[in-house]
């Protein structure tokens, strides 16, 4: 049987997806940075679904960690037919304050590694008459944010890389579909360093579980864009409507720096 997999599949978003799909009795393969949330993920997962869970342990932000999986995939003869682009994170401040090698690991690791893997597996995926690709963005991605001007324009690309690539294998049996979350109850806030904005997006917060039951229900339904929660959809809505200065200004004033 096929393999889903998963990226970024450690905590937050990641790990609610990992259970919503071994709870449909898939099997998964999981990469993530750290060995050992990744073991212990692998052996309850296994244990409450009855599924496979196989994992590695892969800095995904560095420049050969795709050919390190690829080659890892092949060593293990594993067949994939969904692959769940999730890995990404953001980082809050202003540019000019922000070190440049952390912009461009995060730009490596949320634009690049999330394009090449997806180019690395598009000929593996093909070989399966039903397959999916879900790629994460965020709401950040439909306008400039300035303070997080890096990671929504990393989203950004995940957007539209996302819109193509669902044209160009329209006629293949690859469903490919953009997932963008709006604030949700993960570690998102404190790895950004935006702790003093934990209190105010906690009032919007979605659960992680149920971002990732919409989403797996959404790629599985072959849409689109999924844009999980009334809030989000209707503030993703207005960006197509108002002037592009309207929604920017609102989102500086709700991310500036005090």
């Amino acid at each position: 049987m096929p393999y889903a997999l998963l990226t970024g599949a450690s905590g937050g978003i990641g790990l609610c997806l990992a259970h919503e799909l071994a709870a449909r009795k898939i099997d998964l393969i999981l990469v993530a940075r750290s060995t050992d949330k990744l073991e212990r993920l692998s052996r309850e997962i296994s244990e409450k679904y009855g599924v496979k869970a196989e994992y590695l342990s892969l800095d995904l932000s560095e420049s050969t960690s795709i050919p390190t999986l690829i080659a890892w995939l092949h060593s293990r003869s594993f067949e994939v037919n969904i692959l769940i682009n999730n890995a990404g994170y953001g980082l809050w401040g202003n540019f000019e304050a922000t070190e440049w090698k952390d912009l461009q690991n995060m730009m490596q690791l949320n634009m690049t590694t999330l394009a090449h893997l997806c180019h690395a597996m598009i000929p593996e995926l093909k070989k399966h008459k039903n397959s999916y690709i879900l790629n994460v963005a965020s709401t950040a991605s439909y306008q400039a944010v300035p303070t997080l001007a890096t990671y929504a324009a990393t989203k950004a690309f995940v957007v539209l890389f996302t819109r193509g690539l669902r044209l160009e294998l329209k006629k293949t049996g690859i469903s490919v579909t953009c997932l963008s979350p709006g604030a949700t109850s993960t570690n998102f806030v404190e790895r950004a360093g935006m702790e003093a904005m934990k209190e105010r997006a906690e009032k919007f917060s979605m659960k992680p579980e149920v971002v990732a039951k919409i989403a797996i229900e959404g790629m599985f339904k072959g849409k689109s864009e999924i844009l999980p929660g009334f809030v989000n959809w209707i503030s993703v809505q207005l960006t197509y409507f108002m002037p592009k200065s309207v929604p920017e200004k609102i989102a500086a004033g709700l991310y500036k720096i005090d």
